[in-house]
C-alpha cells in the first residue's frame, strides 16, 4: 500500500523511508533506517531495511527512543510492612533452602511461601501480581512464580523427597533431647480426582469430601514447627505414625502425643532410636490404671493455676504412669455426664458409679521419669499445636489443597510448612513486642501492609528519612516497634526557667529602688 504524499513529506531523519503496516493505529508509518545496500550483478543496487527508528504520529516525526514503550515499566513504589515482617523471621530458614535446594528454586519457594503469609488464599494464578506489588520482588529478585513455573517448581519438590528430609534434618539440628515434641495431625479438603493421596476419611460422614492428612512436629521449646508430611486422608494417626518418625527421622526429644498415637506402634523406632522418648495419654479403662491404683492420689500440684491432684507410679517395662485430676474438669464433667443421662432418661446408678471416679481424670505414660508438675505442664503445652493448625487453616486460610497432581500436593505442602513457620514466629515476635494486647494478628497485617515505601529507598528504613509513601503513623510505630523502622529522633525538651543572663554585660544598668517611688520633699519653683 503506497504512503501517503503528505506522511512522506513530514520532516524525518535522513537515510529512512516510511513504511506502512496498514494497521490502524498511532504506530502506523514507521520510519525504519537504510540499514545497507544489496549489490545485485547485472542490476541496480536494492536498498535493505533496518530498525525502526521512530514512526510518523499526527503529522509529526516521534522517535522511538522518545516512546515510553522502549523503558521497561517498573513500580517506583512497593507495599514494605509485610514482607519485611516476614523476610525478618526466615533468613535462616534461606539459608537452609540454599543447602539443599537450587539458588533459583529457593528463591521461588521462599517468594510463594511469603506471599502465603502476607496475602491467604492466594492462588497460584495471582502470586505474580502480588509478587510485583510488593518488596518480596526486591527479596526475592527474579523468582520464577508464573502459574506454569509454580505448578513445576511444585511436581519437582514432591517428587524429591531426599531433598526434603535433608531440610527437615537441617530443621531438627536445633532440637535437644530434652526439648518436647508435639506430633498431632489435621485434615484438609482435597477433592482431585487424579491423586492418590485424596481419599474419605472417618470424618467424611461429618464433611461430605474427601481430604488429605497432614502431620505436624512440633518443638514446644522453640514454639514452631520442625517437620511435617503429608498421608491419605483415609490413613488414619496410629498408622501414619511410625512412618512419620521414620521419614522424618526423628532421633532425638521426648514425643507428647495424644491417644491417637500409641507408643505400641513406634517400639521399634523407639528401640532404634535412645535419644527418642514419648508422653501419651492412655485410656481411662485401661487396665494399667487399676492395677496399679493410681486413683489414689498422693498430692496436689504446685505452680499451676488449677486445682489437680495426681500420683506417679513405675510400672513393669521400667515406664511410668502419671495420673492427675482437675476438679474443675471433674465438676463439668459429671455434670454434663449428668445432664445427658437426664435428657435421654438413661441414668444407671452402676454405670455412674464407674465413671465418676474417673471425671476429670488424665492419666500420661512415659519411658522418662520426670517430675509430676513437668509431665503435667509437657502436655498441657500440646495445645500450642492445636493453635498452629488453627492459625494454619483460618490466618493462612490453608485449609485445602488447591493443586491436582500427588507430587503437587506434596510440594505445595512443604512450601505451607514454611510459611506456617513464618506465622508462628511472627506471631513471637508481635507477642513479644506487646501489639497482640492492642489487635489481633489480622489486624497487624492489615495495618503493615499499608506501609509502602519508595522502591530505592536504602536497605535500613528510618522513620524520617523521607522515603516512605502515605504511611500513616499507626503502621510507622508498629514498624518502630517490631525492629522494622528506626524510630526518628525526638526533638531535645525545651528548657524552663527564667531566660539566662547574658555573659558579656556593655552597660549594667541600676537597680531601681524597691517599693512605691516617694514624692519629692522638696519641689522645685517650675515644678509649683
Amino acid at each position: 500500500m503506497p504512503v501517503p504524499a503528505d506522511i512522506r513529506a513530514v520532516p524525518r531523519p535522513v537515510n529512512t523511508i516510511v513504511d506502512d503496516s496498514g494497521r490502524d493505529g498511532p504506530k502506523r508509518y514507521a520510519v525504519r533506517e537504510r540499514a545497507s545496500t544489496k549489490y545485485v550483478a547485472g542490476g541496480n543496487p536494492q536498498p535493505r531495511n533496518g530498525k525502526v527508528v521512530g514512526h510518523i504520529i499526527n503529522h509529526e516525526y516521534v522517535p522511538v527512543t522518545a516512546t515510553a514503550s522502549s523503558v521497561p515499566v517498573v513500580p517506583d513504589m512497593l507495599s514494605y510492612g509485610t514482607s519485611a515482617l516476614v523476610h525478618s523471621v526466615t533468613r535462616d530458614i534461606e539459608k537452609d533452602l540454599l543447602a539443599v535446594y537450587d539458588p533459583s528454586d529457593v528463591y521461588a519457594i521462599m517468594a510463594i511461601a511469603s506471599l502465603r503469609v502476607i496475602k491467604p488464599q492466594v492462588t497460584d494464578s495471582r502470586l505474580s501480581q502480588h509478587y510485583n506489588r510488593c518488596f518480596v520482588c526486591k527479596d526475592y529478585p527474579g523468582a520464577a512464580i508464573s502459574k506454569n513455573s509454580v505448578s513445576k517448581l511444585f511436581n519437582k519438590i514432591g517428587m524429591d523427597g531426599a531433598r526434603r528430609s535433608m531440610f527437615y534434618q537441617l530443621r531438627m539440628k536445633a532440637t535437644s533431647a530434652d526439648h518436647h515434641v508435639a506430633i498431632d495431625g489435621t485434615l484438609k479438603q482435597d477433592t482431585s480426582i487424579v491423586n492418590d493421596l485424596s481419599a474419605y476419611s472417618y470424618k467424611a460422614r461429618v464433611r461430605g469430601c474427601s481430604e488429605v492428612s497432614v502431620l505436624y512436629a512440633y518443638d514446644i521449646e522453640l514454639m514452631e514447627p520442625i517437620c511435617a508430611e503429608i498421608f491419605p486422608g483415609n490413613s488414619i494417626d496410629s498408622k501414619s505414625y511410625p512412618a512419620f518418625i521414620r521419614d522424618n527421622d526423628l532421633r532425638r526429644g521426648i514425643i507428647v502425643a495424644d491417644k491417637g498415637f500409641p507408643p505400641s506402634k513406634i517400639k521399634e523406632e523407639l528401640s532404634e532410636r535412645p535419644d527418642l522418648h514419648f508422653l501419651t495419654p492412655i485410656k481411662r479403662n485401661d487396665k494399667r490404671i487399676s492395677d496399679n491404683d493410681m486413683l489414689s492420689f498422693d498430692g496436689v500440684l504446685v505452680g499451676i493455676d488449677a486445682h489437680v491432684v495426681y500420683k506417679k507410679a513405675r510400672i513393669k517395662g521400667g515406664r511410668y504412669l502419671y495420673a492427675f485430676k482437675d476438679a474443675k474438669k471433674a465438676a463439668k464433667e459429671e455434670t454434663t455426664y449428668l445432664a445427658n443421662a437426664k435428657r435421654k432418661n438413661t441414668f444407671s446408678p452402676e454405670k455412674y458409679s464407674d465413671k465418676r471416679n474417673t471425671f476429670g481424670v488424665m492419666v500420661l505414660e512415659s519411658d522418662q521419669d520426670l517430675a509430676p508438675e513437668v509431665a503435667y505442664k509437657c502436655y498441657q503445652d500440646r495445645w500450642l499445636l492445636e493453635m498452629v493448625f488453627k492459625r494454619y487453616k483460618s490466618d493462612e486460610c490453608l485449609d485445602h489443597t488447591g493443586e491436582q497432581g500427588d507430587f503437587a500436593v506434596i510440594g505445595s505442602e512443604f512450601v505451607n510448612f514454611i510459611s506456617t513457620v513464618a506465622t508462628c514466629r511472627i506471631i513471637r515476635k508481635a507477642e513479644n513486642a506487646g501489639l497482640l494486647k492492642q489487635m489481633s494478628y489480622g489486624e497487624l497485617m492489615d495495618d503493615l501492609s499499608s506501609a509502602w515505601r519508595r522502591a530505592d529507598a536504602p536497605a535500613e528504613p528510618s522513620s524520617d528519612d523521607g522515603f516512605w509513601v502515605h504511611t500513616i503513623q499507626t503502621a510507622t510505630e508498629e514498624l518502630e516497634a517490631l525492629g522494622l523502622s528506626k524510630p526518628a529522633p525526638k526533638p531535645e525538651p525545651k528548657k524552663r526557667g527564667r531566660k539566662p543572663k547574658p555573659k558579656n554585660q556593655i552597660e549594667i544598668k541600676p537597680k531601681r529602688p524597691r517599693g512605691r517611688p516617694r514624692k519629692d520633699a522638696n519641689p522645685s519653683a517650675g515644678n509649683l
